[in-house]
């Protein structure tokens, strides 16, 4: 997906209604109140080379930098959300509120804006080292965090 499609899904993902309950596809979760979708997804890592490994990362973490760029003309400078408090908190067996009960789990940081009435976040996940690097928008009635 070219970064003039991501910015278009993430307009559409901006103005859907959110579900009365949970709903998952092989691309997007959605719920009361939120939105997740998969902007770009990358080959599994389970066996490839460390170097091919880091390639791949770099490239995401590339994609997310001229994600944010556009995104912040558009809406001024994100706000960079830290998930690991979530995480923590998922691993002591304490609630988490959706979306964070499944961003957290892969997705160290947001970059995030409010805009008319939403909140719209964007990061690079991977469930674990030999996973899929993953690019996500998150849409929300709140901010994440």
């Amino acid at each position: 997906m070219t970064l003039d499609e991501q910015l278009t899904a993430i307009d559409l993902w901006r103005a859907r209604d959110f579900p009365a309950g949970r709903v998952r596809s092989a691309m997007a979760e959605s719920g009361p109140g939120f939105h997740i979708a998969a902007l770009r997804t990358g080959p599994d890592l389970w066996d490839v080379d460390p170097a091919e490994a880091a390639e791949v990362e770099e490239e995401f973490a590339d994609g997310l930098t001229a994600l944010v760029q556009a995104l912040s003309l558009r809406w001024g400078p994100a706000e960079v959300v830290d998930l690991t408090a979530h995480l923590e908190r998922q691993a002591q067996g304490l609630p988490v509120r959706p979306p964070l009960d499944t961003l957290c789990g892969y997705v160290p940081r947001m970059h995030g804006w409010r805009v008319r009435g939403r909140w719209i976040g964007v990061g690079v996940g991977q469930g674990g080292p030999e996973l899929p690097c993953q690019l996500l928008v998150a849409v929300g009635e709140e901010r994440v965090a």
